[in-house]
């Protein structure tokens, strides 16, 4: 059996997600339901007493009477109430069956989603085809113990890790309207800084909404050289993984490189916690660019990311491309084609 769940049915999305046996915060309601632009959407298909779920955004394609699909901001990809090895092919391919039929009937295109670099979800993508490799995660194994952790930073991170520690810089979990009013004026003008696209901007009433939940646990941490914040992140605790969702440094700190004595300390946090990894994500684009060279000066540990890709119909897409003058065999990295540029 197939259904679709909207926004409007909070309880029902909630109780699949809840019942997911891998599950992250992206896949809530509450944080497909701060979409704005499109209209999120949680196909499921149910075989007995199991499932397999995957949440979506739905968009019209301008200039057409067709429409795509495509993730949130971050990694979600199918669930399931099993663990994705744990699946049988009976209910793959139903899912498979269904999934098509539901393409077929809503005039899909195209579907993108990011899939979550913990969880297997390639072994039920992948009877689809369009799984593709984007590059890798960088992950802190928090299970070791911390002196081990702490022998794998390079020198240069174990300098500055130890700069900071003498400086007195200290780290804070803070809440309330103050606490995102600051960690919005540290973010934004990070984005500035940087020359970051649009698309990593964010208004401070989404801040607001995002940590404010009791579907997922997010708590904004502030790190403190005396009485001044000069960094803060987001960082969101689910199912044994941390990860800092957003984060930003006062420009006149960027150059003692505090994000790796925060990085350092959330690792204590997070063991109090119970978590079991903290993922520190990629590059730019999943390109191993200084950013990524930053991460892996605290760990060697890394998770291949992957993304899926699928062109629902073939025809129409082609008919898009030609529309825009685009070549389908471009080299350009982004998907669907015909929404590039």
């Amino acid at each position: 059996m197939k259904k679709l769940i909207t926004i409007q049915d909070r309880l029902e999305w909630i109780y699949y997600v809840s019942n997911a046996a891998e599950h992250d915060f992206y896949h809530t309601w509450h944080y497909h339901s701060l979409e704005t632009t499109s209209t999120p959407l949680l196909f499921v298909c149910e075989l007995h007493q199991d499932f397999i779920a995957i949440p979506l955004l739905k968009r019209p394609i301008p200039e057409s009477t067709y429409y795509d699909l495509t993730c949130v901001y971050g990694f979600s990809g199918p669930l399931s109430n099993k663990k994705m090895k744990d699946l049988d092919d009976d209910l793959i391919e139903q899912f498979k069956t269904d999934f098509l039929k539901f393409l077929d009937d809503e005039k899909i295109v195209s579907v993108f989603s990011r899939m979550h670099p913990f969880y297997p979800q390639q072994l039920v993508l992948e009877k689809f085809g369009g799984v593709y490799d984007n590059g890798k995660t960088v992950v802190m194994d928090l299970s070791v113990n911390i002196d081990e952790q702490r022998r794998k930073y390079q020198r240069k991170a174990r300098h500055a890790i130890n700069i900071a520690r003498e400086k007195g810089y200290r780290l804070v979990v803070e809440s309330g309207t103050q606490a995102i009013k600051t960690f919005f004026e540290i973010y934004s003008e990070s984005m500035q800084r940087v020359g970051a696209s649009a698309y990593y901007y964010f208004s401070e009433d989404y801040i607001s909404k995002v940590v404010n939940t009791e579907e997922y646990d997010a708590r904004i941490v502030m790190l403190y050289d005396g009485g001044i914040v000069i960094a803060s992140t987001i960082i969101m605790l689910t199912n044994g993984i941390m990860q800092g969702y957003l984060v930003g440094v006062r420009a006149e700190y960027v150059e003692f490189s505090p994000i790796r004595f925060m990085v350092d300390e959330l690792t204590i946090l997070g063991r109090a916690a119970g978590i079991n990894y903290f993922n520190l994500g990629g590059g730019i684009g999943f390109k191993e660019d200084n950013i990524y060279q930053g991460k892996i000066a605290l760990t060697n540990f890394t998770f291949d990311y992957k993304s899926w890709r699928f062109i629902a119909n073939p025809c129409v897409y082609k008919q898009l491309l030609a529309a825009k003058g685009i070549n389908e065999d471009t080299d350009v990295d982004f998907f669907p084609l015909y929404r590039y540029a």
